[in-house]
């Protein structure tokens, strides 16, 4: 499967909207906002990272700054995705027909494995 990738500033502050009256609601308004819109276009939201990015200080000096992004993909071409294909029937006015099917070969589901505690391999050595 190949995807393409888009990397996108994450909000710093939140947005107005009729209704949101604290800073975290309008913070997750705002995240929501900038998801549905990636959405739309075909985007999945992939995850969020804080990264290191030099920038100038002055005429001769660098600072450090922290800046955090968000990250989204999508599959190349119509490729398909975990053994899912997706099935478009006929067009009937401006919706279409959209259903999942499971390709020919693929059993069942997979689920992760259950993990027990943590063991430790020796007095030395941090788990």
């Amino acid at each position: 499967m190949l995807y393409e990738y888009r990397v996108v500033p994450a909000p710093r502050r939140g947005e107005k909207a009729r209704g949101v009256k604290t800073t975290a609601d309008r913070f997750a308004y705002a995240l929501t906002a900038l998801m549905n819109d990636m959405a739309a276009d075909g985007w999945e939201y992939l995850r969020a990272d804080t990264l290191p990015c030099d920038e100038r200080s002055g005429f001769t000096g660098t600072t450090t700054t922290y800046q955090s992004v968000m990250v989204f993909r999508r599959a190349q071409g119509g490729a398909v995705d975990q053994g899912l294909a997706v099935e478009v029937g006929a067009v009937a006015g401006p919706r279409l027909d959209v259903r999942p099917v499971r390709l020919e070969g693929i059993e069942g589901t997979t689920t992760a494995p259950r993990l027990g505690p943590a063991e430790r391999h020796g007095d030395d050595d941090p788990v």
